[in-house]
């Protein structure tokens, strides 16, 4: 595309009659042609985000309650297709991918070549999309979606060539939640030795985030899980001081189990896929602590009455996705800690 009339943060493929960041868009522009500083990617798989994908297997299943996963392939394509990205319209999630580089705009600052085997470090909700195969290699039911097709970043997207070292689904599966443990190391330094739980913590965002709160100086780390099965698969992990069982959505009951393990926390790190968990979050920590919400199934506005009708004198943070230097920091804390990628490598 001739030109030079694009925007970094990609507005210039917002199709809405008023301009919105393209995460906030109904649509996206998906003409494969590039503005001067985009780069296009061949899409070689999805990572679709957890929220997201738990959302589809719920509303889409057979006769005797199972995932149909016919019907999860269909919805995702009628979501590409529709909107020009996979954003579910119910979670407002997406996720990300990894693909090959298959043409660099000649402005673009992303350091990116030909030929490059890249993951996105940027949410699917704001990555132009265009799917060529039908999604035929995939039978919907898992999160990771072989793919053929092509992606677009703009200016101020950010991706990463993938390691060398890593098998490229591991890599992808680390890359995915990398916000989650950088932004947890970040802030556990800010308290003196604390007490850190997360709740979750038998998933991928929740055992790097138990990881890298204690290697940022966590004096405790608790582990907060659903399920016999994943308690002890945390347990043999090795990755938390205390591992405990409870519903996340029954805040007296999490409030209970953190503190008969050493809490409450300093730091509360959520990392679960399902909505309802902020009251327990909020109760599980100390005054003048911190929780941080990583979950895409966050009520934001639950979580600020219920903190305020608490009286809870706590920070609440969102995770955003990025911190700087998120994936390298988080693929270190893979090869380091075979607890984590003992647990990473359970889930292929």
């Amino acid at each position: 595309m001739s030109g030079t009339n694009s925007d970094p943060n990609g507005l210039h493929r917002v199709l809405d009659e008023r301009v919105v960041l393209p995460q906030a868009a109904q649509r996206l522009e998906t003409r494969r042609e590039l503005w001067p500083d985009e780069v296009r990617i061949r899409v070689e798989k999805l990572n679709l985000d957890a929220a997201s994908y738990r959302q589809l297997e719920r509303t889409h299943t057979g006769p005797g309650g199972e995932p149909d996963g016919d019907a999860i392939r269909a919805a995702v394509l009628d979501i590409v297709a529709t909107r020009g990205k996979m954003q579910n319209p119910e979670t407002g999630s997406g996720g990300m991918l990894i693909g090959v580089v298959e043409e660099v705009g000649p402005t673009s600052a992303l350091g990116l070549s030909v030929g490059d085997r890249v993951a996105t470090l940027v949410s699917l909700t704001l990555t132009p999309l265009v799917i060529e195969d039908r999604l035929a290699a995939w039978d919907g039911l898992g999160e990771q979606v072989p793919c053929d097709g092509y992606a677009i970043l703009f200016g101020r997207s950010i991706a990463a060539v993938l390691p060398d070292d890593l098998d490229h689904d591991l890599a992808l599966s680390v890359m995915d939640v990398c916000g989650a443990p950088a932004l947890t190391s970040r802030v556990v330094k800010q308290y003196d030795a604390p007490t850190v739980a997360v709740i979750g913590g038998g998933g991928k965002s929740g055992s790097l985030s138990l990881a890298a709160a204690r290697h940022a100086g966590a004096a405790r780390t608790i582990g907060v899980v659903p399920t016999e099965t994943e308690a002890a698969r945390l347990k043999a992990a090795g990755l938390a001081d205390e591992v405990v069982l409870a519903d996340a959505r029954d805040p007296l009951a999490l409030r209970t189990a953190v503190t008969a393990a050493g809490g409450p926390a300093d730091v509360t790190v959520v990392c679960v896929d399902v909505p309802g968990c902020e009251g327990g979050a909020i109760l599980s920590t100390a005054d003048q602590g911190t929780v941080i919400f990583f979950s895409m199934a966050t009520s934001f506005s639950a979580a600020a009455l219920g903190a305020e009708g608490l009286a809870a004198d706590v920070t609440m943070l969102v995770g955003n996705g990025y911190v700087p230097g998120h994936a390298a920091y988080a693929l270190d804390l893979l090869r380091a800690n075979a607890g984590v990628r003992e647990l990473f490598e359970g889930r292929h």
